[in-house]
């Protein structure tokens, strides 16, 4: 059973995230969410709409799968996970997070790399817990986490591994709305969608690459210096 699947209508297209559990992120999680995003650039999709299943948008990266991983294919997976969450940071038409639960690491680092942020109300957690586990936030994840969040913020939600629900989200700045329950999610998302399909697409896209290829290709570089230092230390 594919855990990403995909659907266009009237020019929306939409990613839906769903393993029947925390939408773990894993190798086939990367690879079916590679094939959606390159099936949405392929259809000329006009806005694309990331969600997931009732309950979890997603719980982060599998860490039933790290600690199987050797050091070098530590590193392929670690690269395979910041170039998609930096290819949706910088995808060439309007993006829009859907969040129907919990967004914890990253599911959390998903949900801001969309330029639009709604979200189901509830007992859900919005949490980069890194600091919290013992893994160290890459270069990466702060550039995609600056367009999110409001900077009188970002110490406590990245390095104080603050835990918000979605109203506590709403009020920080870090979602653009909050739904009551899956219908009213629906509607707010439409509502985005409408005023996205305004713009013109080919500006869109070519100024969402000069504001963000310069910053994403510098932290692509200090990538590579990371993992090749976290590879000395152990």
């Amino acid at each position: 059973m594919e855990k990403v699947t995909y659907s266009l209508k009237d020019g929306i297209a939409e990613i839906t995230m769903d393993d029947g559990k925390a939408n773990s992120m894993n190798w086939i999680f990367f690879e079916e969410m590679g094939k959606s995003l390159d099936q949405a650039e392929n259809d000329g999709a006009k806005v694309l709409v990331i969600t997931g299943r009732p309950g979890f948008f997603s719980g982060g990266l599998d860490l039933k799968l790290l600690p199987t991983l050797s050091a070098s294919e530590m590193g392929d997976f670690a690269t395979t996970f910041a170039r998609t969450m930096l290819r949706v940071f910088s995808f060439p038409v309007p993006t829009i997070a859907a969040s129907t639960g919990h967004a914890v690491a990253g599911g959390a680092m998903l949900t801001f790399a969309c330029d639009r942020r709604f979200a189901i109300n509830g007992p859900y957690r919005i949490q980069m817990n890194e600091t919290l586990i013992g893994i160290n936030l890459p270069h990466w994840m702060f550039l995609i986490a600056s367009s999110a969040i409001p900077s009188r913020w970002r110490n406590q939600a990245l390095l104080h591994a603050r835990a918000y629900n979605p109203s506590e989200a709403l009020e920080r700045g870090i979602l653009d709305g909050v739904a009551k329950d899956a219908d009213d999610l629906a509607a707010q998302v439409r509502s985005a969608t409408e005023e996205l399909l305004s713009l013109n697409l080919p500006a869109y896209a070519a100024s969402k690459k000069n504001l963000r290829q310069a910053e994403i290709e510098h932290v692509l570089d200090l990538l590579k210096k990371e993992l090749s230092e976290e590879n000395r230390v152990k």
